[in-house]
């Protein structure tokens, strides 16, 4: 960017040359960012990692939790796999993936196949979710045995491991919930993270890994994004979540197979998923994570953002930071963002990709200045 010709242009001003020197500035800020990623020294990503570095690298990468309006137990965008044919045809396994919120991860990192996960989001909460579902994946070596822990449901009789993902739930509708299986899965659980794995869970941590699980275990498989509050019809529930399909009518959930609940299962017990609290637009978790990975020699492959950057540009500069934030990520043309927009006729969430390097060129280059700017660049 030429500053002073910039200033020269008709009509600017003292206000606008202000603004312009703004702009520079996070510009090279961003530069900066960049160029810091490059590593003295590179080692490969771990194969697994110890209980000590895993609860070590959750609380260096973590930044004070903030607060957000809803408990979010789980996802409530039905498109999500719309994307993934397309996600699987333009990224190689074997990456790193970066998402936020709950269950809808799972989903995409059995998809994408990656060497580590990172999960960043802004309420603790969903740290200590993760956290819960790492124990029921490690108590549970198939789909059933999951979904019967997940919900405190009896398991039904007759399923076998090549029950489809329709098949597996609609057993599970007649199953009540059972008070017996809740108060063992909730010690089983417990035990796993704090004796099992001696992850230093704090009283607070405790009293919300038990609302999380009531939760689940009151609403079972009807569960939805509004969980506790008024009845809504058109949020999808956690079995019609675990249905859905791509456009090809392909089934893509974490638990429409064995094979893709077993990755997702294997990754957690090699303690590779790893849940950390932090707002897109602070100043620690997104750039710790990009310096862990830049050290390891490690690409992101995606990050899925759902609809985050629509919060990040309500709250003036925060989506600058983000922006400044992802330049410290290692990422390549190949890189992906994954992203939920809002439908206004419809009121419903669509899923979009859009190239990592894209946006961050138009962002350095002073084309980003609000939301619709982001769908400026190529998405699909």
């Amino acid at each position: 960017m030429n500053i002073k010709s910039g200033i020269r242009g008709a009509g600017v001003g003292i206000r606008g040359a202000l603004a312009i020197l703004v702009t520079f500035g996070v510009l090279a800020a961003s530069v900066m960012a960049r160029a810091a990623q490059a590593p003295l020294a590179v080692e490969g990503l771990p194969a697994q990692l110890s209980d000590a570095d895993f609860w070590r690298l959750v609380g260096a990468l973590s930044e004070p939790e903030g607060s957000f309006p809803f408990d979010n137990f789980v996802s409530n965008e039905t498109t999500i796999q719309s994307v993934i044919p397309t996600l699987q045809a333009k990224t190689q396994q074997g990456g790193v993936y970066l998402g936020v919120g709950p269950e809808q991860n799972f989903t995409y990192i059995a998809a994408l196949r990656p060497k580590i996960a990172f999960i960043i989001d802004i309420r603790r909460q969903n740290l200590v979710e993760h956290l819960m579902y790492k124990a029921l994946f490690e108590l549970s070596p198939d789909r059933a045995a999951f979904v019967s822990r997940l919900f405190s449901r009896k398991r039904p009789s007759g399923l076998d491991m090549n029950a489809t993902a329709a098949e597996l739930f609609r057993a599970f509708e007649a199953v009540p919930a059972d008070q017996q299986s809740f108060d063992s899965n909730l010690r089983e659980i417990v035990d796993n993270l704090t004796i099992r794995h001696h992850l230093l869970l704090s009283a607070r941590d405790l009293t919300s890994l038990t609302y999380i699980y009531t939760t689940f275990f009151r609403e079972g498989p009807a569960l939805n994004y509004v969980a506790g509050g008024l009845a809504d019809p058109s949020m999808p529930t956690y079995a019609d979540l675990m249905m859905q399909a791509d456009g090809n009518g392909r089934h893509h959930s974490y638990l429409a197979n064995e094979d893709q609940y077993g990755f997702v299962r294997k990754l957690e017990g090699d303690n590779l998923v790893i849940p950390v609290v932090g707002d897109f637009g602070g100043p620690t978790a997104i750039r710790e994570v990009g310096r862990y990975l830049s050290s390891h020699g490690a690409t992101v492959t995606a990050f899925y953002l759902s609809n985050v950057e629509r919060y990040l540009f309500d709250r003036r500069r925060s989506w600058r930071n983000f922006y400044t934030n992802v330049a410290v990520l290692p990422y390549d043309n190949k890189s992906l963002f994954i992203r939920a927009i809002l439908n206004r006729p419809a009121s419903t969430l669509v899923t979009l990709l859009s190239p990592i390097a894209d946006l961050m060129k138009a962002f350095d280059e002073g084309r980003i200045h609000e939301y619709q700017d982001v769908f400026s660049i190529a998405n699909y």
